[in-house]
């Protein structure tokens, strides 16, 4: 069968060619269980083999809908590090339904005076990562928007929320450290304002006091998340010749930093300086050596998020819903047990 040209294949061509209604066919491309699945599939196949794209403007019209989600970062000029929004992203488009677009902004350039049209979207996603985000989060609740907020815990109950426990990322990679025999330990932080580092550096402190270990103030750096900090704040401490037998950093990124500074001034990983992270971001187990590190759950909180929020915009009924997803350790090769050397 020859393609048509795209400008003209339309629902009623492919009707025509399959020999059923033109609904029956819009039932088939939107995978609805009305159509036999022998019709189906015969739609489809005859969709794909004559070229046919559908006209997302003029569903859009019928519908009444945009087609488009938001996710809204809390400030992508500070504070987001890139691989971070790379892995939501991708995580939010592998579960997003085929006929959607994603839109990303930041919480801070729409509290700026760019706030939204409720025209422009079908649904808001928050990642929200400071509690600075609070007015704009009820903004969005205010204007009846379908809503969910990931990543942090939200003080009410009204909102969908799906969070990650990062008090116990920070306990967990803590006592891994002790664990392994290590007791002059550094901390490099993220941003002050963010909730993940406050939580995160909780779970450090509650650890090291359990455990009767006393850390030096100097030795606790605060960056913002951008290898650049970490690679920065390293080269303080190995400057300062006050040097940690592990380094604990609150993200992959600054880790990866910190490890670097340590290479460029002939210091061996981890024989010298062990290094553990937070995240588990992709290039983690690629590194030399591996990274030893904490594994967020952000496919989950995203695969929950973008579930529920789908069904608000479908106007399927259900309870707010809110979790928290524990983080998990994933042992590499970038901490020295000193009970073995």
């Amino acid at each position: 069968m020859k393609k048509a040209d795209k400008t003209t294949v339309t629902i009623r061509t492919i009707a025509q060619l399959a020999n059923v209604s033109h609904m029956t066919v819009s039932r088939a491309l939107n995978d609805s269980e009305l159509v036999k699945p022998a019709t189906k599939e015969k739609i489809l196949a005859i969709a794909k083999e004559i070229g046919y794209v559908p006209n997302i403007n003029a569903k859009s019209l019928v519908t009444n809908r945009s087609y488009m989600i938001g996710i809204f970062f809390t400030n992508l000029e500070t504070g987001t590090s890139n691989s971070f929004m790379t892995d939501v992203v991708a995580q939010a488009q592998a579960v997003l339904p085929k006929s959607y677009s994603l839109s990303i902004n930041s919480v801070a350039k729409a509290m700026a005076g760019q706030y939204i049209s409720i025209n422009n979207y079908d649904g808001i996603i928050v990642i929200s990562q400071s509690k600075s985000d609070y007015d704009f989060i009820e903004y969005v609740h205010n204007l009846g928007l379908p809503l969910v907020v990931l990543n942090r815990v939200i003080e009410r109950d009204d909102i969908n929320n799906y969070a990650i426990g990062d008090r116990l990322g920070g306990e967990l990679a803590t006592n891994y450290a002790i664990q392994m025999g290590h007791r002059k330990l550094a901390l490099i932080r993220g941003i002050d304002s963010f909730e993940s580092s406050v939580q995160r550096t909780n779970g450090f402190m509650q650890a090291v006091e359990a455990n009767g270990i006393a850390v030096d103030p100097t030795l606790i750096k605060v960056g913002d998340y951008r290898p650049e900090s970490g690679h920065e704040l390293m080269r303080e401490i190995l400057a300062s010749g006050n040097i940690p037998s592990c380094v604990i950093c609150e993200n992959d990124d600054m880790a990866v930093g910190a490890i670097s500074a340590c290479v460029e001034l002939g210091y061996q990983i981890p024989r010298d300086i062990s290094f553990i992270g937070f995240d588990d971001m992709a290039y983690a187990k690629f590194i030399t050596p591996s990274l030893t590190t904490i594994k967020k759950p952000t496919a989950q909180i995203i695969e929950m998020g973008v579930a529920k929020l789908m069904a608000i915009v479908e106007g399927e009924q259900s309870d707010v819903e809110q979790k928290i997803v524990d983080p998990e350790m994933v042992i590499r090769q970038s901490v020295v047990n000193l009970y073995q050397h």
